[in-house]
């Protein structure tokens, strides 16, 4: 799924114009990029949590000459799953009636 058809899931669960529903998103989408930027934890309660983690320098490989390379210490944003998202991705679909 990409942004255009989210963007129109939204309007039609929502009730809402296409206009609107992205709107809606891009705002709640720079709400948590601000917030990660800013060094806060997002959490949604049932969907799951957007956070900053440090990732420590390393070294590395360069797999085309397998050289040793120093990879340098960096942010990343992560996504941890809620029990509410993983239990509803974790169940069975609903059963097709015979028609």
């Amino acid at each position: 799924m990409n942004k255009e058809v989210l963007v129109k899931e939204i309007a039609e669960k929502a009730g809402q114009s296409q206009k609107d529903a992205k709107s809606f998103l891009d705002a709640a989408i720079d709400v948590i990029t601000d917030a990660l930027k800013k060094g806060d934890k997002v959490t949604l309660v049932g969907f799951g949590t957007f956070q900053v983690k440090e990732r420590a320098a390393r070294e590395g490989r360069n797999p085309r000459t397998g050289k040793p390379l120093k990879i340098p210490a960096k942010k990343a944003p992560v996504f941890a799953a809620g029990k509410g998202l993983k239990d509803a991705v974790a169940a069975p679909p609903p059963k097709k009636g015979k028609k």
